[in-house]
């Protein structure tokens, strides 16, 4: 074997090697990766999940088409992580919290299932649910705040992940004042979900995001206006003060 002949054997042995080397080490930091969003959504591989959707609060029954597009956000998160979903209903999704992780999507107007969330894991997040017309239709309370509705310049939802116990699967619920921030909630959580695992790690979370004029950015322009979680898990006192959304 010649001098050149040996110089690109050993090239080629360099080169298998390297390449070999390089799709071990992607594949370690991939598999970690996975592990780390499996942990944080509670979804190891092949387990099954809840998505609860509510109903458009026009009453036809029907779900509204931003809340579809939630669903979908949220089932692309969900076969990331190698788990099955169970869509279900809200008037027919009856199970304990813990079992199975769930996200349940929607205000608690159209919602029975956030409702009852909201009421046990979250006492201090009030929703207006008056159905007549009022500068406090759909404003949410937290604590001694509220954060009123200007429909398509700036609206408000909740993002929690909420756990019962050590063993205990989360709950994540996308509750908002109109239903594009649930979509942009979802979007949210799709987007910054590796950054939320980092600061939040397993524990229990509330945010409170504004979506800033949907009616020319859609669901794409939020913004975290604070980490409502001490408020939220505590009973709301008698309101204080009232808050006009801003764009």
């Amino acid at each position: 074997m010649t001098d050149d002949v040996r110089n690109i054997v050993l090239g080629v042995i360099a080169a298998g090697i390297s390449a070999s080397l390089g799709w071990i080490a992607r594949t370690c930091l991939w598999r970690r990766k996975l592990r780390r969003k499996q942990a944080f959504f509670g979804l190891p591989g092949n387990s099954e999940c809840l998505l609860v959707v509510n109903r458009d609060a026009s009453g036809d029954g029907s779900v509204h088409r931003h809340d579809v597009f939630a669903l979908l956000e949220l089932s692309a998160l969900i076969k990331d992580c190698s788990a099955h979903a169970q869509i279900l209903s809200h008037d027919i999704a009856q199970q304990g919290i813990g079992e199975r992780t769930e996200f349940c999507v929607g205000g608690p107007v159209s919602n029975r299932r956030m409702a009852a969330h909201l009421h046990s894991l979250l006492p201090g997040v009030k929703v207006n649910t008056d159905p007549e017309p009022g500068p406090d239709r759909n404003a949410f309370q937290i604590g001694s705040e509220r954060y009123r509705v200007e429909k398509g310049v700036a609206e408000y939802v909740v993002l929690a992940r909420l756990t019962t116990g050590q063993d205990a699967r989360p709950v994540f619920l996308f509750c908002g004042q109109q239903a594009i921030t649930n979509q942009a909630a979802s979007r949210y959580l799709a987007r910054n979900h590796e950054k939320l695992a980092r600061k939040h790690g397993d524990s229990t979370f509330c945010l409170l995001l504004k979506v800033i004029n949907s009616q020319a950015y859609g669901p794409d322009v939020v913004e975290l206006v604070a980490d409502v979680t001490r408020a939220a898990q505590t009973p709301a006192p008698a309101p204080r003060n009232s808050h006009r959304a801003t764009g």
